[in-house]
């Protein structure tokens, strides 16, 4: 039996903050010296943060890393430490991971398998380092190596998956065994989006299981950089069998994730393997080798359990909630914002922003408690003196409902109870006169009367557009950030105002759709998430029907009549914009999918969809930065490109009318 323990690392750093990235490095070895940990793995790109984006190409900013990196080394006595920093080799970019054992730099493994699609743009920035290539590179004076490593420290083999590396069919994995790793550390960067977890539990068992290792895997955490939320969730897995899970959505600089291992019993478990090959060639002998000295120490018992709500019937429902909350408090911090500001308006969205807040700082307080929460929004001025969640909400919460001639008392109704059960600041403003002297000095202007026949687009935006100037005068007035409320169906099919409800420098719901976020509404009316509870004031907001209230009352105006059911405009773009079908072939998958609708009826919508869709791809463009919560974003600056200015999908139109038409 040869047991040692390792960890693994879920840091909240953020991109360039070269002192505060270092503190909470050396705080997390300091946190796993006192644990005994010996073999620690932090986050890819650790040192720099992973979200620098063009950055990256300066070379002084390589430089300071490596000066960086310099000086976390010496604290490092006693352990074997991962660290992740860019570093350039024969005029090429590589992301790579600094292996230290002992207070020593050893080597530096490079990632060989770059993430390019969706929020990744790794090969914008960065080489892949190719199989089985090493070389020499120097860091400021001193020679190491550098490229697809595997180091022998005191006679525990380790190796290293980074991130993608362990996303692909071939895995670096397996010539990594056949090397005879007994550890493969994987530091990553990968972005929270629903149901990921467990796709990363399944590579990490099965690596641990199939390659016959201890598998160490450490993840961001956090809203590093503005858009990707990460959510942790350290794993570590040994021969098969998961030891150690790390909390997921921590409020905390830092989590460590750490177990005792039996380098023995994978060993074993891996010679008995029939498939197995070690590389016995003098290749395979080139492990970089250093002296280190393991304690000895006593079996443990290990304890991988998760909380409740992880294996509940409501995971989606508890990650978008604690996901957004993080990314939410994380923003708020990392611009210095004094809090945040909703123009609350009674209906879905608004509503969902409001309560993301106030869950935000009820799972931070939980976390964190009173002093704790100062602490990590230091930077706010006058801090609620009592320790109670309403105290803070109402510091850190605004809500302004903006009415018209066209408002009704059911959303007024709805937006105070909502803002009164939060505890949130809650205004209220009447702008009909301003609306009334805009069309009053257009109509003017045109030398005519503006009516409701004519000029119904134009008499909705400016109401909209109207509520813009007073709530960002508010953010302004209190220091904070105003909100965005538009939501991702909204985006695909552009409608929303320019200017008007898309106002706000934070989109917190614009990468998930409507129906998902009606359906979560009503989850948080009745259940809400684990240790808060429901919510019970969304009720008079879940009974009505969304509407932008910006026609006359007498015109019933709702949503679904002006665009189609949002679970089938959903699914349109799901199949459109996700899958890339054209709109016959969508057509046919939604006649499929809700049979319950007339062909004729259905036809009309994928049409309107699509030339929405086109019509509109200039507001996307103008939306403000949103959080990627799926593999459905329509953010055009990092997920879905679609030009401003195209054909329309005329000709593929055509074929679906002709379609149509012969039925």
């Amino acid at each position: 039996m040869f047991l040692i323990k390792v960890a693994a690392a879920a840091v909240n750093q953020t991109p360039l903050d070269w002192d505060g990235n270092r503190a909470r490095i050396l705080d997390v070895i300091e946190q796993a010296r006192g644990q005994e940990v010996r073999v620690l793995c932090l986050p890819e790109l650790c040192i720099t943060g992973y979200g620098c984006e063009d950055a990256f190409q300066s070379t002084g900013i390589q430089r300071i890393a490596q000066q960086v990196l310099l000086e976390i080394v010496p604290q490092t006595a006693g352990m074997v430490v991962s660290l992740g920093l860019p570093l350039l080799y024969g005029g090429g970019l590589f992301n790579t991971a600094c292996l230290i054992a002992g207070g020593r730099i050893l080597g530096f493994a490079a990632k060989q398998n770059l993430a390019g699609e969706g929020i990744h743009y790794e090969p914008r920035w960065f080489k892949p380092w190719p199989a089985d290539v090493r070389a020499e590179v120097e860091v400021h004076g001193d020679t190491y190596p550098i490229g697809d490593l595997i180091f022998d420290c005191g006679g525990v083999v380790i190796g290293f998956e980074i991130c993608e590396d362990a996303w692909v069919a071939d895995r670096p994995g397996g010539d990594l065994a056949a090397g005879g790793a007994d550890i493969i550390l994987n530091p990553s960067a990968s972005h929270f989006a629903f149901g990921k977890q467990e796709i990363r539990r399944r590579f990490v068992l099965e690596g641990s299981r199939a390659f016959g290792v201890t598998y160490v895997y450490a993840n961001l955490l956090g809203n590093e950089a503005g858009r990707a939320i990460y959510d942790g969730g350290a794993l570590i897995a040994s021969g098969g069998r998961m030891v150690a899970e790390g909390r997921r959505f921590s409020f905390a600089d830092f989590q460590l994730t750490s177990a005792l291992v039996d380098i023995d019993a994978t060993r074993q478990q891996r010679a008995r393997i029939s498939s197995f090959q070690p590389d016995v060639t003098e290749a395979g002998a080139t492990a970089i080798a250093s002296e280190f000295e393991f304690p000895t120490l006593k079996p443990a018992a290990h304890s991988a359990a998760l909380p409740a709500w992880e294996s509940g019937a409501a995971v989606k429902e508890e990650e978008f909630a604690r996901a957004v909350a993080l990314g939410l408090l994380d923003y708020l911090r990392k611009s210095r914002s004094e809090g945040f500001v909703v123009s609350l308006s009674g209906g879905a969205d608004s509503s969902s922003v409001a309560a993301l807040v106030a869950l935000a700082v009820r799972f931070a307080r939980a976390e964190l408690g009173h002093d704790g929460l100062r602490h990590k929004l230091a930077h706010i001025s006058r801090p609620p003196a009592d320790a109670d969640d309403q105290a803070w909400v109402h510091r850190l919460l605004t809500c302004v409902y903006q009415a018209t001639r066209n408002s009704s008392d059911t959303t007024r109704t709805a937006a105070a109870e909502l803002a009164v059960a939060l505890g949130a600041n809650f205004l209220e403003f009447d702008v009909d006169e301003i609306v009334n002297r805009y069309v009053d000095m257009v109509a003017a202007g045109l030398n005519r009367q503006l009516d409701w026949e004519t000029d119904d687009l134009a008499l909705q935006n400016i109401q909209a557009r109207a509520r813009a100037p007073g709530v960002w005068m508010v953010a302004n007035v209190q220091g904070a950030l105003l909100l965005s409320t538009s939501n991702r169906s909204e985006a695909a099919v552009g409608y929303a105002t320019m200017d008007g409800d898309t106002s706000g420098g934070l989109a917190p719901i614009a990468g998930i759709d409507k129906a998902y976020l009606r359906q979560w509404l009503c989850w948080m009316e009745r259940q809400g998430p684990e240790g808060v509870g429901p919510l019970p004031e969304l009720a008079l907001v879940n009974r009505q029907q969304p509407t932008a209230e910006l026609r006359p009352p007498q015109a019933g105006q709702t949503d679904e009549e002006d665009l189609m059911p949002y679970e089938v405009l959903d699914a349109i773009e799901r199949a459109a914009i996700g899958n890339k079908y054209l709109p016959l072939e969508v057509f046919y998958l939604m006649e499929a999918q809700y049979p319950q609708y007339d062909a004729q009826q259905m036809g009309q919508w994928v049409e309107r969809f699509f030339r929405l869709w086109t019509r509109n791809q200039w507001k996307r463009e103008r939306y403000a930065p949103s959080f990627h919560l799926d593999d459905q974003n329509l953010d055009p600056k990092t997920w879905c490109r679609f030009p401003i200015l195209s054909g329309g999908f005329q000709r593929e139109l055509g074929q679906l009318r002709a379609e149509l038409e012969g039925r």
